[in-house]
């Protein structure tokens, strides 16, 4: 053990929150140890400016309470501790632990259920997990006590598990997860101990952990600062298939994109909520059983089953509160509301109290793009429409909703007329181009062509004219039967089987006949 002077390593008192000071000084006045622990002493020598502080002593959690009577309240039953009240904010107050005492603390794997047996510090420095957690600062001495080389290996930028790494990932596995996020926050790097323990085998041991305790795991880890440098690592080493059921193999681009926005708006000290973050991350199982549910039942049945099928299957993995649940699945049915909305529900969509949620959602799909998301549907760049529709007043959003639909309506009948028009055109040159194609077909071919006479059906339009061996006949009233009049039209055919018609013994009409775009003018019945 050393104690080494604060001042040495750059700390200062007049660095740290009056209420850590308070309940440290409190303490001490009442006969106890007491010292600041964790990460509020590792962040201070990094110079990371900690938020928060852990404060450890030798008073056991009812002595706690003895002491600062009302401001403080026991929790726990696994890791029994004090939180006490210093003004608004709140300190975490442990009891010096020591290791289990028999087999009733621990299960046949050698996790630890029940962590309730006080020791001194000596023993509590043992029953830390990194090194880089078991500095105890006392403020008012100005004095580090470091027991195992801790302040080196912060300075070498080293995360190591105290003890044997094994044993300690055996009594602890969310361990593993917390390497991850020191990782990540720190950029420190693993020694060759713990780096081993990244594997199947230890993960699997997460299943024997509180779920109540994942999820509250999984808040810290998306909701400290550093989500979008720990998002590769819970994949690359193997957590998420571990914590979300069906997890892709890498992070998609929305939630790539979420956690990147996640931790702007922890930097400029923006509200969060940790549950936006695992609606992005459900979203892919959300949209996989969309798509199975909705061939069966109505959509909005189909939505709203499949929103909750994915919530209660990731409860068995993490514990989400309702309040959250809630919240996720308000997220997901917004979405379609947001993408193509009916000119009745539109008000009332911007009403929703989750609306802000959803279109935030929806933003950021469009925003990251979707491609990797084979099952999400277009957006139909609705997220511009909407932020606009937020800044108008009640008759500029009026207006803005009649402009909406008033555009979609021109645009569908604009091409309904079209498809009309076409399909009329077609109609009526139906009969004419299918003869002119017959003619170009039967000219096509080597020598002298000849042309079957076209039969008319009863009931069907007679054609403009009549081919035959015989005759050509372009008027009804004139009939000759002569046979000078046959038509017989020479083809030669080039190397390329090209038709080369010779001019010279081509009519006027044999010109019409072999343009096939050629449409004659329809004559008028006589009444």
């Amino acid at each position: 053990m050393a104690d080494i002077s604060a001042k040495q390593l750059g700390l200062r008192k007049s660095d740290l929150p009056r209420s850590i000071i308070e309940i440290i000084t409190t303490l001490t006045k009442a006969g106890y140890e007491a010292y600041i622990v964790g990460g509020g002493v590792r962040d201070n020598l990094l110079d990371l400016h900690p938020k928060d502080f852990d404060a450890v002593t030798n008073a056991k959690p009812y002595e706690i309470k003895q002491v600062f009577g009302k401001r403080c309240r026991i929790i726990g039953r696994r890791f029994q501790l004090a939180h006490v009240y210093s003004g608004r904010e709140m300190i975490e107050v442990a009891t010096f632990r020591a290791p289990p005492k028999d087999d009733n603390h621990t299960t046949e794997d050698g996790m630890i259920t029940r962590d309730n047996v006080w020791g001194d510090i000596q023993q509590d420095f043992v029953r830390r997990d990194f090194s880089i957690n078991a500095m105890y600062y006392q403020p008012n001495n100005g004095i580090i006590k470091d027991f195992c080389h801790a302040i080196d290996d912060v300075k070498n930028k080293t995360l190591r598990l105290l003890g044997d790494a094994k044993t300690r990932i055996e009594e602890d596995p969310v361990r593993l997860l917390r390497a991850l996020r020191f990782k990540a926050k720190l950029g420190f790097e693993f020694d060759k101990d713990l780096a081993k323990q990244f594997n199947a085998e230890n993960w699997a041991l997460l299943e024997q952990v509180s779920h109540h305790r994942l999820y509250d795991e999984t808040q810290k880890m998306f909701t400290g600062g550093y989500v979008e440098p720990l998002l590769p690592l819970l994949y690359k080493y193997g957590a998420m298939e571990h914590l979300f059921f069906h997890a892709q193999k890498q992070p998609s681009k929305l939630v790539s994109q979420i956690a990147h926005n996640t931790d702007k708006r922890i930097a400029e000290n923006k509200n969060i909520n940790p549950a936006f973050f695992y609606a992005g991350l459900l979203w892919h199982n959300y949209l996989y059983e969309l798509e199975k549910c909705k061939k069966k039942k109505s959509f909005a049945e189909a939505q709203k089953q499949s929103a909750i099928k994915v919530i209660n299957r990731q409860r068995a993995r993490t514990a989400i509160p309702r309040f959250a649940e809630q919240f996720i699945y308000n997220i997901w049915l917004l979405q379609p509301k947001l993408v193509s909305p009916r000119v009745k529900n539109i008000v009332h969509t911007a009403e929703h109290p989750r609306f802000r949620a959803g279109f935030d959602f929806l933003l950021l799909r469009e925003l990251a793009g979707e491609e990797d998301v084979p099952l999400a549907e277009s957006t139909n760049d609705m997220g511009a429409w909407w932020q606009y529709f937020q800044t108008l007043n009640e008759k500029g959003q009026n207006r803005a909703i009649k402009q909406l639909f008033s555009d979609d309506k021109r645009d569908k009948k604009a091409k309904k007329k079209l498809s009309k028009s076409e399909r009329r055109q077609a109609k009526q040159d139906s009969e004419e181009k299918a003869q002119l194609a017959m003619l170009s077909l039967n000219l096509q071919t080597n020598g002298q062509a000849e042309i079957t006479p076209t039969k008319v059906k009863k009931g069907m339009p007679a054609p403009l004219f009549i081919i035959d061996n015989k005759d050509v006949n372009n008027d009804n009233n004139d009939k000759n039967d002569n046979n000078d009049n046959v038509i017989k039209v020479k083809a030669k055919t080039s190397p390329k089987k090209a038709i080369i018609l010779e001019a010279e013994e081509m009519t006027e009409f044999q010109a019409i006949l072999l343009d096939v775009q050629h449409v004659p003018k329809q004559r008028r019945r006589r009444i």
